[in-house]
């Protein structure tokens, strides 16, 4: 690849808005907390993990991931994998990132909300202290469960309402449309929460519509298979809605056979708000940098066009305006001295 371009992805500052953090979960970390919790795993080694992360679908990512969750237990584990993630985001030049979390994946194995929430959190704050990386967290409900289980979970929220900036929804895509989250979404809009949905990836563009329209959200997550319908994409460039592509996590899921098939620099040339992210890293081969080089690699794309992966991150962020022009000055001072 051409040193300039990367050269400029490596000191580009970057914001990230898709990245579940329970998909950052490395190998080395899955083995060390294994022990310490003397919880068993499937695996003999890192090498074993590592060669098991081929998949064919969302479906057999989601079968592995949830049995790598198992290692997490104590509130220091939440920290522990948290503090990894960010650590991962300064070498990244990551400035800002908004994680997301699945309680009921741990609330079921008996792991108690506070647990959770608390163990993410202290990371995040020291990530802001020591690292100066802000960060926010977006919970998200588990889709091919009930919706009494994702109203139960947003109960366990409520008291922890200050640390959590919004709603998600992810999980299997197949089968389980927005719709069946609509009044657990209207509730949750009630108590001040923000809302975004993953929609589009595996399911089709009726999902992106009725994302928007049913559940409220702020932002689509994935979202690339609007182009099956050219009113969304008309839509969705008048409205700014942004949309947090992985284009990893698309290649390695078969959303798209190869990074050169991807549609994220086609969508960004047709004025839609689109963003890089890196989803579950720890799975997909790669974080934030690793993520903007695959689409560099494969797709023919300017160093502007680079800029504004960014520059929409920080547009589609939940921070304040004075933040985000405080962002925006970073990103734009880096381009501007890198091209002098």
């Amino acid at each position: 690849m051409n040193p300039q371009i990367t050269a400029f992805i490596e000191g580009l500052p970057k914001v990230e808005l898709h990245l579940h953090i329970e998909g950052s979960l490395e190998p080395d970390l899955m083995f060390e907390l294994a022990k310490r919790n003397n919880v068993e795993i499937p695996f003999n080694s890192p090498e074993e993990v590592q060669a098991a992360y081929q998949f064919e679908d969302l479906q057999s990512f989601l079968d592995i991931y949830y049995q790598g969750a198992n290692v997490l237990i104590y509130e220091q584990d939440f920290f522990d994998l948290t503090w990894a993630y960010l650590l991962r985001c300064k070498q990244d030049n990551v400035i800002h990132t908004e994680i997301f979390f699945d309680p009921q994946t741990h609330t079921a194995r008996g792991i108690a909300f506070e647990t959770v929430i608390n163990g993410i959190d202290k990371a995040m704050q020291k990530g802001r202290e020591e690292l100066g990386i802000s960060s926010q967290i977006i919970m998200c409900f588990l889709r091919h469960l009930d919706q009494d289980s994702a109203f139960e979970t947003l109960k366990q929220a409520l008291p922890f309402k200050d640390k959590i900036i919004g709603i998600g929804l992810d999980s299997s895509e197949q089968g389980h449309p927005p719709e069946k989250f609509k009044e657990v979404f209207e509730a949750a809009i009630g108590h001040g929460f923000l809302t975004v949905a993953h929609a589009g990836e595996e399911g089709p563009a009726t999902n992106i519509h009725n994302a928007m329209k049913l559940l409220g959200v702020s932002r689509v997550d994935h979202g690339v298979r609007c182009v099956e319908d050219s009113g969304l994409v008309k839509q969705l460039i008048a409205d700014r809605t942004p949309l947090t592509v992985c284009p990893l996590s698309n290649t390695k899921l078969k959303v798209f056979e190869n990074m050169s098939d991807h549609n994220i620099v086609d969508l960004l040339r047709q004025g839609l708000c689109v963003t890089i992210n890196s989803d579950d890293p720890a799975y997909f081969g790669g974080y934030m940098t690793d993520n903007f080089m695959a689409v560099a690699e494969a797709l023919p794309v300017s160093l502007e066009e680079l800029q504004a992966f960014s520059l929409n991150a920080i547009e589609a962020s939940f921070i304040s305006d004075e933040e985000k022009q405080r962002l925006v000055d970073l990103v734009t001072r880096f381009s501007r001295e890198f091209l002098a």
